[in-house]
């Protein structure tokens, strides 16, 4: 008996390999050249710059769906802000990008429509530096930049991509269906053979040659990029399995290599960073996605063991009191912590933590101390606010929630496609005795989501309601349109129900 959330993991697994192999930028070595259309500075003639908004705005809602998102603000933050450093040093800084961590185990990473740039989780834990990741960011950037995609599409006639977007929605829509799956799925094959065949080598390399340049104009290390292809290909060859995924889409020949390596050659040097930031961030992806401690502990113990800079070292301590943290042994995770406060009493990292583990520990009041100076000293920081406003929202008191309100609130003004905020600001308000709004942001949770009837549901609710002023009545009825337009219902009756 599979359970919902083993459907849910399955489902979007096909997801993830029906994006890389047909909406991901793959290719195919083919030799020569071909001639690409001219396709100007637009796609337009493919999808509208509303349809690539809309598409890319979907497919996160459609991620989060299936819980494929790592969404801890300290990690997706920190790979958003490198992604941005690099667009904006790229062909178009004006284009729009989002970028996003998914906890996939397998060592891959695409671009899709609408600008979206996914590195899976397992990529970001095989890097041993943080230009190495830029460097696969950097290549899908290019990707993007350089309309590949589109260039694929425009010279197969025949790929259909309002078919495909339809096709990505159907396995979703089928809540598991195995027959709707493996047909979708056979589809999606067909596509993919199409848009290989019109996608070349020469996406490849050209890929590279911007995302060096672009990796080097925003201060990374341009030796990234070659020497993290090179480590997935040995380390391939060494455990005699196939190539990672993500030389399946992207394949690398020694020539590539060596062509991109003499391209290096020719750029200015860049001043070496020991990429601290990177280390602990990588250290708390691992921690957090560990199902089993132990295994944690393990890894970062053995890890420590080894001769280390002091960048990865500080990285490894952290992520070990993570892992105890969650191991329930927390007068360890206490000791590490409060070693690495004492060596950095200001990286958040490490103050954020510890207020977690004073919250666990039942030491709500000194964390809510620790974390209310956090706040007032950067207020629109989002991963204080998240900590901050759980950690007032626990204490159950109306009060407290009235702060956490206004906290989560101005969050919402910055992130308003943040379930999460939505989710927290919910009970806020519940917890403040607004239940309409309350109701509201539980609305809005869900769509971000990809719960869109769940979301015309809990408004539908409030509609029926005979409290509702003519303000909240309006704003309530506006967005209940807004969402059954989308959800292709859109009978006049459904809004004016009491």
């Amino acid at each position: 008996m599979i359970s919902v959330k083993q459907k849910h993991g399955l489902v979007g697994r096909l997801l993830i390999a029906v994006m890389v192999s047909v909406v991901s930028l793959s290719s195919i070595a083919q030799s020569g050249r071909v001639n690409l259309p001219e396709l100007g500075n637009s796609a337009s003639n493919v999808l509208s710059a509303s349809e690539e908004r809309e598409y890319g705005e979907s497919l996160i809602r459609q991620m989060r769906a299936y819980e494929l998102l790592v969404e801890d603000p300290l990690i997706s933050d920190f790979f958003s802000d490198m992604g941005f450093n690099l667009a904006s040093n790229s062909d178009q800084p004006e284009a729009a990008f989002t970028f996003v961590v998914l906890d996939q185990d397998m060592i891959n990473a695409f671009a899709a429509p609408g600008g979206v740039i996914a590195l899976h989780s397992g990529l970001i834990l095989l890097a041993d530096t943080q230009d190495e990741v830029a460097g696969v960011l950097s290549h899908e950037i290019a990707h993007i930049t350089q309309l590949h995609m589109y260039r694929a599409f425009e010279k197969g006639k025949s790929m259909n991509i309002i078919a495909l977007l339809a096709m990505m929605g159907l396995i979703l829509a089928s809540g598991g269906d195995g027959e709707v799956i493996t047909g979708a799925v056979l589809g999606a094959q067909g596509m993919a053979a199409q848009a290989q065949i019109n996608f070349t080598r020469h996406n490849e390399i050209e890929a590279d040659r911007v995302g060096i340049r672009t990796l080097s104009a925003s201060g990374y290390d341009p030796q990234g990029m070659a020497d993290f292809f090179e480590k997935m290909g040995q380390t391939s060859r060494a455990n005699g399995e196939g190539p990672p995924e993500f030389l399946r889409t992207h394949p690398v020949s020694v020539n590539r290599i060596a062509e991109a390596k003499s391209r290096i050659q020719n750029l200015p040097p860049v001043e070496p960073r020991e990429g601290r930031q990177f280390y602990i961030v990588q250290a708390r992806l691992r921690a957090l996605l560990d199902d089993d401690p132990k295994k944690a502990i393990d890894h970062f113990q053995t890890e420590l063991e080894k001769p280390l800079s002091e960048a990865r070292r500080i990285g490894n301590l952290y992520g070990l009191a993570i892992a105890r943290q969650k191991n329930a042994e927390y007068d360890k995770a206490e000791n590490l912590l409060s070693d690495l406060l004492e060596a950095e009493p200001l990286r958040l990292a490490f103050q954020l933590q510890m207020a977690n583990l004073q919250l666990a520990k039942g030491q709500n009041e000194m964390a809510i101390s620790a974390l209310a100076e956090l706040y007032h000293t950067f207020p629109g920081n989002q991963a204080i606010a998240l900590e901050y406003g759980k950690a007032l929202l626990d204490q159950e008191k109306p009060d407290q929630a009235e702060t956490a309100s206004k906290i989560l609130k101005q969050q919402l003004v910055k992130r308003k496609n943040d379930p999460a905020l939505y989710a927290l600001y919910a009970r806020a308000e519940n917890l403040s005795g607004n239940d309409i709004k309350a109701t509201e942001a539980i609305a809005e949770s869900y769509y971000q989501r990809g719960g869109t009837e769940e979301a015309i549901t809990q408004l539908e609710s409030l509609t029926r309601r005979s409290d509702l002023d003519y303000y909240q009545r309006a704003r309530v009825s506006a967005r209940l349109m807004e969402l059954r337009i989308e959800a292709g219902d859109t009978e006049p009756q459904a809004f004016n129900r009491r």
